[in-house]
């Protein structure tokens, strides 16, 4: 077998180069349209031979389909992490159910607001500080439409006359859970009965790239 040395393969993809160059020229420059397809099919069919004496079309397509199975690989793996930190984060929220409500609550041996909890969901699940009120989560989250709600997205409601005075955590179906009021607990609600749908107040996402760069604490 003959290997080509390195000088003369850089003269082929040179010669690939000015191919190339050629074609597209007299592509742009010929008199007519069938002057046109002649030249280009010529040219084309070099370029293709050359390709294929070198064996480089084999090697092209081995690392194209590597490429292919690395970006599923990938697209398979954001999957099931996104899917993990949702279920952290569903799994941490109704571990919570029964908590007793406390202004200005922070923890669950001491009670939780409706911000203090959501903010110790995302702190205990996935390691991820958000704003301590709830007029702060909405403005440092991203906002999405209410039929894009997911999982472990912010629902927002306007309970006090003013714009995002309530939060809780979406479950899915409807469903949130969420620290109501004083005198009351950790529960879960359904979003669509009259009193939530029509204090409804926006939903809000938590961005994937704060997530992935979070850690949860040690």
């Amino acid at each position: 077998m003959v290997y080509d040395s390195p000088m003369n393969v850089r003269f082929q993809v040179v010669k690939i180069t000015v191919i190339a160059c050629l074609s597209t020229c007299m592509h742009v420059y010929a008199d007519t349209p069938q002057t046109n397809t002649a030249v280009a099919t010529t040219q084309n069919d070099e370029i293709t031979n050359l390709l294929e004496n070198k064996g480089l079309f084999k090697q092209i397509g081995g690392q194209i389909a590597q490429s292919t199975q690395h970006l599923v690989h990938v697209g398979q793996s954001v999957t099931q992490s996104v899917g993990e930190r949702t279920s952290e984060l569903v799994s941490t929220a109704i571990g919570f159910l029964g908590v007793p409500y406390r202004f200005g609550g922070n923890t669950a041996e001491s009670g939780f607001d409706c911000s203090g909890f959501v903010r110790s969901v995302f702190k205990d699940a996935v390691g991820f500080v958000l704003p301590r009120s709830s007029v702060e989560q909405a403005n440092a989250t991203l906002r999405i439409d209410k039929d894009e709600l997911k999982a472990g997205d912010l629902v927002f409601f306007n309970t006090m006359k003013r714009a995002f005075s309530h939060v809780g955590v979406y479950l899915g179906e409807g469903k949130f859970i969420h620290s109501p009021r004083a005198g009351g607990q950790v529960r879960v609600e359904d979003m669509r009965v009259p009193y939530w749908n029509v204090r409804f107040d926006g939903a809000r996402r938590v961005q994937t790239a704060a997530l992935q760069t979070s850690q949860k604490p040690e």
